[in-house]
């Protein structure tokens, strides 16, 4: 009995350990990836109205297709076979020659993804089996593939590398060799075996590529007629036909065009449209490569995707979308990295960069909130930029918000940490060429700066508020030509939006600032603008063909204004929601308000053409007011950002596209001819 149990256990824990070796493991979101999102599709798909949604996206798809000659056969985008209430992924890697982005999401009608495949790629091309999955290529640079219940869009994008400007060795040197070879593998997957020759497969390769040249070869004749066209107009007439929706020539003269049967068929197989060709096919073979083999790693997995713990830091399950953003990667892996490099203090801004966000979207019933943590990716100097966000509060300041204002923008942070922010960027330089002589530099800063005396002069409390738009009208200079180009100037007159503002911070040391104005208003050559009227010190363009042709200066009770009238200086009447925006602007280290409306309004006389009046009321009576608030949150920087909606909208999302439609109608209205 021991015996049969023995061997039972046995048995179980050897088939347990094969599972474990031969289970499938899930696909590792590619180390390079610079940008992941997620779309709670779950919570998104309740929100879209589909009877609003479809008409727009069909009306675009025919368009897109309208360029191409050919009839859109899909209307209804609510059932393409994608499981819409599923979580989407998203995410995008680049490097100098290679950038790819690509979506995983879930199929529930396999049958009705194809069909809406089929609608979408290219007419007459074939789809691709595969072991497990199937695969087109939509595009030139998009490939969809698909299996029983998983679907992976790829956009993958190649340049050939180049020698970098600013360096001295080529970039790149994996996506070169595979250049060379016509053969471009990801650096994530460089370490798997090479796969025996497909000659099925390979057939299936050139097939493709005969298609390829077929269309190019069709494109490219019917370009080469149209510019024969245009060369026998103009040795004919000297100059180009009128405009005319068929023809391009003018009806009075429709025989100016010799027949298409005229011309001789042009050399398709010259040495520029060879090599062209050849650029294109080993192009589209490289990016085809690193399609198959990200699909190939995707669908030989258990269709999973792991994703670092790291990136999903602050992703919150209620929000409708979740971004990160490897900041620091995106900027200095790119060209401007490479530039810094070439500076002896490029190393500052490197670091300044060097940093990860993530956001969280919402779309409410009636605004769109997004949420964005900041945080270094050096704990150190984390540290030392939440600090900065830790400053005195100044209520003096928040007195000039008021209701009638278009928006505000307050800080309250803590200048001398400032200071200690910029050593840390400095300092952390690495073993550079000059490193001794950059931490001497700091060092003598140090001693040099009264960073104390300094903070006092502006300790970090300050205010901007727009009050207003004004129109007013200005002279301006143009320039015309007469039918032999001479130039001739014109004098105009325009009229522009003139803000009326006003620019407060808060100083320790009013005496400075005294001595400052009363400089430029003394000053031999700058008191030709410059004057003193009573407390306030006055700027006056006397040309006034400027956007600000006065502002006024004061120091009062421990504040600095600069503004473009005098009143504003003085506490504005405030109601309770308005007192509610000067708590919080007390309370926030950064935080802001913008009427949109209201701005648009104030810029009414900027738009001129009937279709940008039109666009004009639009916004007028859709768009809505912007609230921001920034706070350190644990070991983040974290921004709220809320936009409420003003119109009659679903909720927020649907919001933004019924705006997008009405743009979209103003502007196909606007293409049409007048009827007389």
């Amino acid at each position: 009995m021991k015996s049969i149990v023995l061997k039972t256990q046995i048995i179980t824990f050897a088939l347990f350990g094969f599972m474990l070796v031969f289970a499938q493991k899930s696909m590792k979101l590619p180390i390079d990836a610079v940008f992941y999102m997620e779309i709670n599709g779950k919570q998104l798909n309740q929100k879209i109205n589909w009877q609003k949604l479809n008409p727009l996206l069909h009306e675009l798809s025919k368009k897109d297709k309208d360029k191409d000659k050919e009839k859109t056969s899909w209307n209804d985008y609510s059932k393409t076979g994608i499981k819409y209430d599923a979580t989407q992924y998203h995410y995008a890697s680049f490097n100098d020659s290679i950038q790819t982005y690509t979506t995983h999401f879930i199929v529930d009608n396999k049958e009705k993804f194809q069909e809406f495949i089929n609608s979408t790629k290219k007419k007459g091309l074939e789809i691709s089996k595969k072991k497990n999955y199937s695969y087109v290529d939509i595009d030139d640079n998009i490939f969809v593939a698909w299996s029983n219940d998983r679907a992976v869009l790829s956009m993958v994008n190649y340049t050939k590398p180049y020698k970098d400007i600013w360096s001295d060795a080529v970039v790149d040197s994996a996506a070169t060799a595979a250049a060379d070879a016509a053969v471009a593998v990801d650096s994530v997957y460089v370490g798997e075996p090479e796969k025996p020759f497909d000659y099925k497969e390979e057939i299936i390769n050139l097939k493709d590529e005969i298609k390829y040249l077929k269309d190019n070869i069709k494109e490219n004749n019917k370009e080469i007629t149209r510019i024969q066209k245009d060369i026998k107009y103009l040795e004919k007439n000297h100059k180009y036909p009128k405009e005319n929706v068929d023809t391009q020539h003018s009806e009075v003269e429709p025989d100016v065009y010799p027949k298409e049967e005229e011309y001789e068929a042009p050399a398709v197989d010259s040495a520029y449209q060879k090599e062209l060709d050849s650029m294109n096919i080993e192009n589209f073979k490289i990016v085809k490569k690193i399609a198959e083999d990200r699909f190939d790693l995707y669908f030989s997995s258990n269709l999973e995707l792991e994703v670092p713990k790291a990136m999903l830091s602050f992703r919150d399950p209620n929000s409708d979308a979740y971004v990160y953003t490897d900041y620091g990667r995106m900027v200095n892996d790119g060209i401007y990295g490479k530039m810094m490099k070439r500076f002896e203090f490029g190393q500052f801004f490197r670091n300044a960069y060097d940093s990860n966000s993530y956001y969280n979207l919402y779309f409410d019933k009636d605004k769109v909130k997004l949420v964005n943590n900041y945080q270094h990716k050096n704990p150190g100097i984390q540290k030392t930029i939440s600090s900065v966000y830790k400053g005195k509060k100044n209520k003096k300041l928040a007195e000039l918000i008021n209701d009638k204002s278009i928006g505000y923008y307050v800080m309250n942070v803590n200048g001398a940490k400032s200071f200690d922010m910029m050593y840390d960027l400095l300092q952390d330089t690495g073993d550079g060429e000059y490193k001794k002589e950059m931490e001497l530099m700091m060092e003598t800063m140090k001693i040099i700066l009264d960073e104390e005396a300094i903070t006092k002069i502006a300790p970090g409390n300050g205010i901007f508020v727009l009050n207003e738009l004004k129109s007013k009208k200005v002279d301006y200079t143009d320039y015309e030509y007469d039918e032999d180009y001479n130039e001739k100037e014109v004098k105009k007159t325009k009229d522009v939006a003139v803000p009326n503002f006003t620019f407060a911070f808060a100083t320790e040391n009013e005496g400075y600032w005294n001595r400052v104005f009363n400089v430029m208003a003394t000053n031999k050559h700058l008191s030709k603008k410059f004057s003193k009227i009573g407390n306030f010190y006055a700027f006056k363009d006397e040309k006034g063909d400027g956007y600000m042709d006065q502002l006024f200066m004061t120091v009062k009770d421990g504040i600095v204004y600069l503004t473009s009238a005098t009143e504003n200086v003085n506490p504005q009447s405030q109601s309770d929601i308005s007192k509610q925006w000067a708590k919080d602007s007390s309370k926030y280290p950064l935080s802001g308000r913008l009427d949109i409306q209201r701005l648009v309004t104030g810029l009414e006389k900027e738009f001129k053409t009937p279709s940008e009046r039109k666009t004009l009321d639009l916004f007028r009576k859709n768009v809505g007011e912007m609230y921001f608030k920034t706070e350190v949150k644990g070991e983040s920087i974290e921004t709220e950002m809320d936009y409420k909606i003003k119109n009659s909208s679903e909720n927020s999302l649907m919001y933004f596209f019924d705006l997008f439609d009405e743009i979209y109608k103003i502007k196909e209205a606007d293409k049409k001819p007048q009827i007389l």
